[in-house]
């Protein structure tokens, strides 16, 4: 069955745990969409894990158009998230709703993802205006590094709880259809997600989220030198693609591959008539 925005908040209603995985592009989208996920995010995080950006400033309109249409061939049943970048919303609500648009459009996205809280409500209430789901992202937003002072957890005192708390009401009473929950005290995930009607997604904020998301490439243990702590490798597809990699190379080299049965037949008298 074809996952919507219906669907997932029907999922919240029923207590059922909702999954998502990024991806950013057709191949992983098709493999993700056939295991049984609900969600797939074309993150910004590309800019970290597909274009080698050291954060996910960099990453332009264009990149996550491009990225966002190889997925969307690829998906059939998932729900189609796609990020809004750095500087796409943040300039102004007109801003907001046009490049928004532009993601659905060109993007083939089917809801779009921002970071922030009370300060973008009205950039989700014009861009819900316009027939486009809005998911929201608080906790550790990456576009706003610069104002954290690096990759922490949020929301640990009494004031910067209460806030969370205030903002996850504040973007779901301006239509915000999920919530995002990035490096969130799992109690304080868990009590967030209790008190609003729409699912919370949670990326190291517990068990106690609606659902989770991972980085594909974290969970399959891609890269080897930086683990987050909420990241569990459920495969380690890195060490496989370096031996495979390695494999070949050897192999080449040696002139083991190809092998004849890598190769296609052609007449001996068609080559002796060559010479």
């Amino acid at each position: 069955m074809k996952n919507t925005v219906v669907t997932i908040q029907k999922m919240k209603e029923d207590g059922e745990k909702i999954s998502m995985l990024t991806a950013y592009d057709y191949s992983t989208a098709s493999l993700i969409d056939a295991s049984g996920v609900n969600m797939i995010l074309v993150g910004d995080s590309l800019g970290n894990v597909i274009l080698g950006y050291e954060d996910t400033l960099s990453v332009t309109m264009e990149d996550m158009i491009h990225h966002s249409a190889a997925v969307a061939r690829g998906a059939k049943n998932v729900l189609l998230v796609t990020d809004m970048p750095f500087m796409s919303y943040q300039t102004s609500v007109y801003d907001a709703v046009v490049n928004a648009g532009r993601l659905v459009k060109e993007g083939r996205a089917q809801a779009v993802k921002l970071e922030g809280g009370r300060e973008f409500c009205e950039h989700i209430r014009e861009i819900t205006k316009a027939s486009i789901p809005v998911v929201a992202h608080l906790g550790l937003t990456p576009q706003s590094l610069n104002v954290f002072g690096g990759f922490k957890v949020q929301g640990k005192s009494e004031d910067a709880a209460k806030r969370l708390v205030e903002d996850a009401l504040a973007v779901e009473e301006a239509g915000a259809v999920a919530l995002v929950l990035e490096c969130v005290p799992a109690k304080l995930a868990a009590l967030i997600s209790k008190k609003l009607r729409i699912p919370t997604i949670g990326i190291g904020a517990g068990a106690g989220c609606d659902g989770q998301v991972l980085v594909y490439q974290d969970m399959l243990a891609m890269f080897s030198d930086f683990k987050p702590k909420f990241v569990k490798h459920f495969a380690n597809v890195g060490e496989q693609m370096r031996e495979a990699f390695a494999a070949y190379d050897r192999e080449v080299k040696a002139g083991t591959f190809p092998a004849e049965e890598h190769t296609y037949a052609i007449g001996d008298e068609v080559i002796e008539k060559l010479y």
